[in-house]
Order: C-alpha cells, then structure tokens, then sequence
C-alpha cells in the first residue's frame, strides 16, 4: 500500500474527494501505523511516513468516506513515567468525526493483565473488541441555515436528551425514535414550538462508551458522560447508519430545529475522558501519549478532579488545541449555538488551584469564534476548592446551583431564606454584578437531569435509586426535596392538590425570575422516574419520556406562563434593578412588601418573613432600548409568593403603587387564563392559598 507524505494539519482524517489524509499527534511515539479495516474486520497496516512537531501524518489516495481506521503507536512502555505505548493497541482517533461500533469488554482492551494488575504488560491485541474510526464525507447542504441567535435574556431553555425525548414518542415513527432523526421529526419540533422554548440543551452527544460494570448490571451509561470522542456525534443516536452517517443525520437535526427559530446547545464533557484511571482501558489518548494527555502524579497514577479516573491535561498545549479544535468544529460544521461545559472547574485547574485565568479562558476569550457563542459553565468540580459558583469571567453564563437550592428552601418553608430568595429572584447580583456581568449569567433551574425531577422533587423525601444496583448509596443523599419541613394536609386528594401546586410554583418562579431560565424536559407535564435522583445508567422507560402518561393541564400552564415571559420585557431586563425611583411613575424600578401593604424595611429582612413576601416590578423602568434604539415600556406586575402552610390575605399596597389591579396569573388555579381577569383595589385585602403564587398587573 503506497502512502504518501501529506499534511500535519488538519488532523484526523480529511478526505478531498480524491484520497484521506491521515494526522495525529503523539510527543512520545517513535512510529505510527494507521490501520484501515474493510467490512469483514479484515485489517491493512501502513506506517505514517512522516513526523512534523510530533505530529505523525500521511496521505492515501483512493481511500474516502466509510473507510474504518485505527492507530497503533510504537513508543516507551514506561507506566512509571506515565507512557503506555503499546502496538498491539488498536486507537481510536482523538480527532476522528465519526465511529463505528462500541467497546466489547475483553482483557485485551486493558494495558495489564488481569492476574497482575499493577506489574504486567499485556500484549493482547485489541482490535477485534475495539470500535473503529470512520472517515466522513464533510460536504452537506445548509442551504439557507441561519442561526437564530436569540438573545441571552430571551432565551429560555430546554434541557433534554436525544434519545429519551422521542424514544417513546407516538407521533415520531418507530423506526426514528431516540436518533437525531427522530428529533427533527416535525412531530418532536411542534411540540417545542408550542412549549414555547428557544433552544434544547442535549446532553452530551460526542461519542461515549458504556462501562463494563454498567454491562455486567444490564444498565447502560444513559446520560453520555463518558466520552472519547470530541468530534464525533454519538453513534447509536443515528437512525440512517454508523459509517458517516451519524454526521449527516445530527446537521440535519440542527438545520430542522434552526429552521423553526429553536437552538442547539450541547452539553460538553471536555474534563476526561472514558479511559479512566490507571486501571482503566486503553482506547485512544492513553496510549497515544499518555503523559501529555493527562493529568498524571507519580508517574503512573492520575489526578481525579471529576470523580471518573482521569482529567485531562489542560496546561499541555495539544490538549487545549484539541479542545478549541472540537469547539470550533462543532460551531463551523455542526452549527451549533453555545455548550454548556461539565464540570467546567476543572478546565481551570493550572496546576492545582481553579484559576479563573487559566490558559483554557484566556484562549476562549480571544477565540473570534467560540468566544461569539452561548457559553455556559457547570461552575464546580469534586476537587477541593471545587465550587466556583460566581465566579468565572465575564464572558460565561453560569448552572446557579445557589439559586436552586434558595428557590427549593422557601418553597418547602425554610426560615431565614426570604433575603436570600428576593436576591436569587431579581438576577443573583451577589454573584454577578461585581465583574460587569449582566442578569442572564445566571443560568436558573430547579431540576436538572443530575437529582429528582420536578414531580419526583415534590413527592418523594428519600431517593430510589435501587435500580442502579448500587444499594442505593448513588446519588446526592440530600437533594433538598419538598416534602421535607412541609407541613401540610393529609387528605389524599389534598396531597395530590398540594404537590400540582407545587410544581406550578416552582416553574412560576422559575420563568418570572430575572436570568436566563432553564426547565428539565418533562418537568412540564409531570414526569417522573420514580423516585431516582440519579437515573445516569437507565437507558429504559424509567428515563425516557412518557408521553401516555402526560399531565396535560400542567404543560398548558408552562406554555402559557412561558408565553406570559415572553411577552413582558420587564421579566426580561438585561441590567440590574438599583431600588431607585423611577421619573414620572413617583416609585422605583422595584418594591418588596409586608402582607400588611407596607415597604420592607431592613429590621423586615433580618426578621426574617420567610415564608411570605410581595415583590413590586416596575414596567416603565426597564433602563435598555429595543434593538431600534425605542425605549421598552411595559406593564408593572405585583406579585405576592406565600410558601406559608395556611391560607393568607395580602393587603394590595396603596398609590403611588397602582389604584388598579386585574389577577392574571394564580397557581392555586391549575390554568391560568390570560383574557379574563378578576380587578382590584389599592387597599384591598387578597385571599392567597397556602403554598402559591399569585400575580397582579396594574391597570394604568
């Protein structure tokens, strides 16, 4: 087989429609065979011919799309100085765009045998159990793709899983559900269109792997964070085929959601990788170069900031490449709109300490590409010094994992929150403001697909993760649930009531509070995994949507309470509420009250009133022009939140507050109807259920 020189860059495989060229790079290896395979398994071996800083390339003509590959890497086997060079390895391509197949758990995929784990070399040849590299055809037809590029404070966002959001979908055909495909169908897309949300944030979809103790359980890693492939889209999410096919099949997914105004965000796991520690296997980077890869410490051993073996070498300029590469990637041939990064503290670790000034950040912020995008941070890790919230650069939105756990105290009646809430409730400008970071760094949720969902969060006080096989000792013991301190009724019906209630609560909230709002896909029609809180490895009707089972009447209130967002600005502010009065409306932007009608004063706020509170907005106080430069007037809104267990009377504040007040929204009412409005007086007295929301637009 003859092979040419060829480039060092691109790397990966790049076809040009006549032959691949082949690039990767390895500071350690001496040579590099690349290994093609034909459908049979059958495998042909050729040495990259040529070396330009380290980086291992060559060219073969009339070799193009569908064509397998491999690496083997000849190099030091040296554990104790962090090199694990084997070729009798097969390799995985750390830049290849699509993979056939999955890992199938032998001995032969493991740098050691078995026997002797810790000293043995094992020269078992893995290629018969490894999945393999595709060469992809790039061309693909956007015609007139655009993105839609919704602004961050209008951005409302979905965050759901590719496979579990259609898997069991009865308008989405059988033989699409849970793929790409399946997502485009315009059956999914309606859906999200009448939800009223403006991206899907999906977890993660670069190629993973699912474990082997997972295997042996009959589980599987659902979730995806496990990856090893970061320019790869997953392959068992493609319904068209795995040998390119899976490429084509995710642009088509984003081209259909863009084409109807919906963004793509994926959920990125840059932190490590799926090959683990040190007796973890060997699939690509480990024994490509190990030591550049890797966060490593005593030679062989490696620094764990993510819980999951391994985390990858940020301070090694190769590393960062490959990760700007797959952004960049995912940006300019994927069309994706913004990642939000897992476990993002840990790409700050420098050496030891989180360093909001790390290579990594620096590099993004000058990026004229990805420094452009919707940037979102899981702003923790598992290491010391982990929890970040707050924290990173100006550029980043942020997971407040603060505004959470605020939000889910006061609702389940916790004292001494109310300050706490009202600072959550208007932005987080505790955490935010202090860098020049408007409103919508903080990305709200209170669920995501790490803990209970929303039903399940007012329903159950214990997890149940029995099913994970785990003893039930996986999974957050503590996840702030409802029913915890919630004094309540004890009627059956009552109960089922309270929790409805609840729920409608939690997303009120959720969707009038400044930032960028993110809900649980499902959350709005009652989904539940009962009782699992860490539903990571049930790939099976526990995770997947049930859309038979739907709670119609809660998904009409967050289609219409997402709409009653959408249209008024002054629940999307872009700046900062300062308390100050407002020329020609005689109050200022924002008010908080007593149920008595009267102003919080700062005794009130360290008195407590937790479990009450009415909050003023004020409409014609929203200091940012429209994109013509026009000033934004809106309505004023108040709105009373009581997480008290007995019902309450609110007395409406007096002028120059409003004369004149209409209910527009109430979640003891399981749909709110947005036309009919009962009208009030300054003064009055307002019935308010226990454990609801209630919410007043002045009558100008």
């Amino acid at each position: 087989m003859r092979i040419w020189p060829g480039k060092p860059y691109p790397l990966g495989a790049s076809w040009d429609g006549v032959g691949t060229n082949f690039s990767v790079f390895s500071e350690v290896a001496e040579r590099i065979e690349l290994c093609l395979f034909n459908s049979n398994g059958n495998e042909s071996r050729v040495f990259l011919p040529e070396v330009s800083a380290f980086i291992f390339h060559g060219y073969l003509p009339n070799v193009g799309p569908g064509q397998r590959y491999g690496f083997r890497v000849h190099g030091p086997w040296e554990p104790e100085n962090g090199h694990r060079c084997n070729p009798n390895k097969l390799l995985l391509d750390p830049y290849g765009k699509a993979v056939e197949g999955q890992v199938k758990w032998d001995e032969a995929v493991f740098p050691y045998r078995f026997n002797e784990p810790e000293t043995s070399r094992n020269d078992a040849d893995s290629a018969r159990f490894m999945p393999k590299s595709v060469v992809i055809n790039p061309y693909f037809d956007w015609e007139s793709d655009r993105r839609p590029q919704t602004p961050w404070h209008q951005t409302i966002i979905y965050e759901t899983h590719v496979k579990g959001f259609t898997m069991r979908h009865p308008g989405v055909p059988e033989n699409l559900r849970g793929t790409y495909a399946g997502m485009a169908h315009p059956a999914a897309i309606r859906y999200l269109k009448q939800l009223g949300v403006t991206a899907v944030e999906v977890l993660p979809i670069h190629q993973f792997i699912h474990a082997n103790h997972l295997l042996e359980r009959n589980l599987r890693n659902y979730w995806g964070y496990d990856s090893i492939c970061f320019l790869a889209p997953h392959n068992e999410y493609a319904a068209s085929g795995q040998l390119g096919q899976q490429v084509t099949e995710f642009k088509q997914m984003v081209k259909a959601l863009h084409a109807e105004g919906i963004e793509v965000i994926l959920d990125v796991v840059y932190n490590h990788t799926a090959e683990g520690n040190h007796m973890g296997p060997v699939l690509s980077m480990k024994g490509l170069d190990n030591a550049a890869y890797y966060r490593t410490h005593q030679g062989q051993y490696y620094m764990d900031y993510t819980g999951t073996g391994n985390s990858l070498n940020m301070r090694h300029p190769h590393v960062l490449q490959l990760i700007m590469d797959s952004l960049r990637y995912w940006l300019l041939e994927m069309h994706v709109d913004g990642f939000r990064f897992d476990l993002a503290a840990t790409l700050a670790r420098e050496l030891h300490d989180v360093d909001r000034l790390s290579a990594f950040f620096d590099i993004i912020q000058q990026d004229p590409i990805i420094s452009q995008v919707k940037l979102i941070a899981e702003p923790w890790d598992v290491g010391e010094g982990g929890y970040q919230v707050g924290n990173f650069p100006s550029l980043w939105s942020e997971w407040n994992g603060k505004y959470r756990d605020v939000v889910r105290d006061f609702w389940r009646g916790t004292d001494q929150t109310l300050d706490d809430f009202a600072t959550r409730l208007t932005g987080s400008s505790d955490l935010y403001a202090a860098n020049g970071r408007r409103p919508y760094a903080s990305i709200n949720f209170i669920t995501a697909h790490d803990g209970f969902t929303l039903n399940d969060l007012v329903s159950y006080n214990e997890k149940h993760n029995e099913a994970n096989g785990e003893e039930n000792k996986d999974g957050a013991d503590d996840n702030r649930s409802w029913n915890c301190g919630v004094e309540g009724p004890t009627d059956r019906q009552e109960v089922l009531d309270l929790r409805a209630r609840q729920q409608r609560n939690f997303l009120t909230t959720l969707f009038l509070s400044q930032g960028v709002p993110m809900m649980l896909g499902g959350d709005e029609f009652g989904r539940t995994q009962h009782g699992s809180n860490n539903a990571y490895c049930q790939d099976n009707e526990m995770s997947w949507f049930d859309w038979e089972q739907m709670d119609d009447g809660l998904r009409a209130f967050v289609s219409r309470v997402i709409q009653f967002r959408k249209d008024h600005p002054v629940f999307q502010r872009r700046r900062w509420f300062h308390g100050r009065q407002v020329r020609g409306t005689g109050v200022t932007d924002i008010g908080w009250f007593k149920p008595d009608g009267e102003l919080m004063t700062d005794a009130d706020w360290q008195a407590g009133y937790a479990r009450t509170v009415g909050v003023f907005l004020n409409g014609k106080a929203i200091p940012t022009p429209d994109h013509r430069g026009e000033p934004i007037v809106d309505d004023s809104f108040y709105i009373l939140f009581s997480a008290h267990n007995e019902p309450m009377t609110f007395k409406l504040p007096t002028c120059p507050w409003g004369d004149r007040w209409e209910k527009v929204i109430d979640t003891n009412k399981p749909i709110p109807d947005l036309r009919e409005h009962e009208e009030l007086r300054a003064g009055e007295d307002v019935w308010i259920q226990a454990h609801s929301v209630m919410v007043l637009r002045r009558v100008d």
